[in-house]
């Protein structure tokens, strides 16, 4: 630039220069300047971008379900992608390649979390693992969850509760039998496996509630309608006092404090009265821990509440929606219902009850799961990551405290990984040992990937499993007022999970075991 206005006072004392001749010499010297500093300027290497609007940027992109829009964004613009989302910069993942990268060279630089108001004010300013920023103190208590609470010994050692609670809904679907009517399934399922995860977690049922009060089904509700919503403090910083003045902030408030009283009375009634070894839940382990004074961080109140919440929003939601998802799959594919279901009743046997090794036999229902998860990963951008510091990736710079998206829905159809990628095809999984729920590449990541993987993958698998099992087992499954058109609606709503949008309803027919062999034969 001093060259350009060096030159101009040189001209501007020539008499013969002609005002054009000025500023095509200028011209010329700041295009070169300018291609000078964009070959040597790393930031204007920059992903691609979407064309955006002013002050709201890509905002307006997202849509009602995300996880499509995006991912038609990426068919579009590509597998990497930088948006604005008001006052704040988002990167979209939508490639496992780029996926790969990430994780084997830059998985440090990945590992922090893009949190919302939301998630500091009602997971006790992210103390916990699933939002805590990456360090010493995020890398022990994941340690404690994994070593204490979701070890293979533990997850079996809750058999007898997922028992319990699946018996209560075959035979609540035996009385809807009985009255010839269909049911719910998705009531069920969600009643169901909530009760799994509440009674492995505190010891007490789904919706359990003390003379009249409300229950803490009720508030977990609110909670998780309210943690999806983002603060106008969240994409535009310089308003952040907007927050305050619409009530946002002081109904955040007001949900935890009924979370933190729940949470705290649980604890205190743990402590009055401790249960023997066979039966402790996950409040009596962390007490447990807490008496030890062992751990290498400060397991008080707060951490350990924050704990427990993070394990019941990872251990509900994802777990129903997905058995959601497999039977409305199943549904309308009555020959892979056919095959999962045959396989079932084959290795059980005509018994009263499934064992746990009859589902490790049980390789063709896994791929029916593993095909749901890629169909219907529960949380299709994972949780969102924050890059810690500027890294190159794929020739693109990526700037720092920049919010990532991994888009799972997106790579698990993407037609370059997966054949007939938008098809429900479980034989797809057939005899591929490389691809499995603890992923070993990462074009199929239903429970994330690297260091911020999900540490509950076992406990999930296990109700999943137990659950898909006896509901194929003890009944055959057809849509009601069927006219051999196209059978279930799969239409999704968007939330933490993907859920469908309409109530899945079939009506279930009564198996016979005590046939099984001669119908089979």
């Amino acid at each position: 630039m001093e060259v350009a206005l060096s030159i101009v006072e040189k001209l501007q004392h020539q008499p013969n220069s002609t005002l054009s001749t000025i500023c095509f010499i200028i011209i010329t010297i700041l295009c070169v300047l300018i291609k000078f500093t964009r070959r040597n300027n790393k930031f204007n290497k920059l992903p691609p971008s979407p064309p955006k609007l002013p002050i709201i940027g890509n905002l307006h992109q997202l849509g009602t379900l995300p996880h499509q829009s995006l991912k038609a964004l990426s068919d579009k613009y590509g597998p990497i992608l930088l948006l604005q989302l008001g006052q704040t910069k988002a990167l979209v993942v939508s490639s496992a390649d780029i996926v790969e990268e990430i994780v084997k060279t830059h998985d440090v630089a990945f590992s922090n979390r893009a949190n919302t108001k939301a998630a500091k004010v009602l997971f006790y300013q992210c103390k916990e693992i699933a939002f805590a920023p990456y360090g010493e103190e995020w890398r022990n208590k994941r340690k404690l969850c994994v070593l204490e609470l979701l070890n293979t010994n533990r997850v079996k050692s809750f058999h007898p509760v997922r028992t319990n609670e699946v018996s209560t809904m075959i035979n609540s679907i035996h009385e809807a039998c009985a009255k010839g009517s269909s049911v719910n399934l998705s009531k069920l399922i969600i009643v169901t496996s909530s009760n799994i995860s509440y009674r492995c977690i505190f010891g007490l049922r789904f919706e359990t509630s003390d003379d009249g009060q409300k229950s803490i089904a009720e508030v977990v509700r609110k909670m998780m309608s309210q943690f999806l919503k983002f603060g106008v403090g969240d994409l535009f910083p310089s308003l952040d006092w907007v927050d305050v003045l619409t009530g946002f902030m002081s109904r955040l408030k007001v949900t935890f404090a009924e979370l933190d009283e729940f949470l705290e009375e649980v604890i205190e009634e743990h402590k009055r009265k401790k249960r023997d070894e066979n039966n402790k839940d996950f409040v009596d382990i962390l007490l447990q821990l807490q008496e030890r004074d062992m751990l290498d961080f400060e397991l008080n109140g707060d951490t350990m509440k924050a704990l427990l919440l993070d394990l019941l929003v990872a251990g509900s939601d994802s777990i129903s929606s997905t058995i959601e998802w497999a039977f409305a799959e199943l549904a309308n594919s009555p020959k892979v219902m056919k095959k999962v279901q045959e396989e079932v009743r084959r290795i059980v046997g005509g018994k009263s009850m499934i064992e746990e090794n009859d589902l490790n036999q049980m390789n063709y229902m896994k791929c029916v799961i593993k095909e749901t998860l890629r169909l219907h990963p529960p949380g299709p951008f994972l949780i969102p990551r924050e890059t810690a510091n500027s890294v190159e990736i794929k020739g693109y710079h990526i700037p720092k405290k920049v919010t990532v998206y991994i888009n799972s829905y997106a790579i698990h159809r993407d037609p370059k990984l997966w054949d007939n990628a938008e098809e429900f095809i479980p034989e797809r999984f057939e005899g591929n040992q490389q691809i499995d729920y603890k992923v070993i590449d990462s074009q199929f990541i239903p429970f994330g990937i690297g260091r911020r993987g999900c540490p509950g993958m076992s406990f999930g698998v296990a109700s999943l499993e137990y659950v898909i099992a006896n509901l194929l087992y003890w009944f055959d499954w057809n849509v009601p007022n069927n006219n051999n058109s196209a059978l279930i609606d799969m239409s999704e709503i968007s939330g933490l999970n993907i859920s469908k949008k309409q109530p899945l309803y079939l009506k279930p027919i009564p198996y016979q075991p005590n046939s099984f062999s001669q119908t089979v034969s």
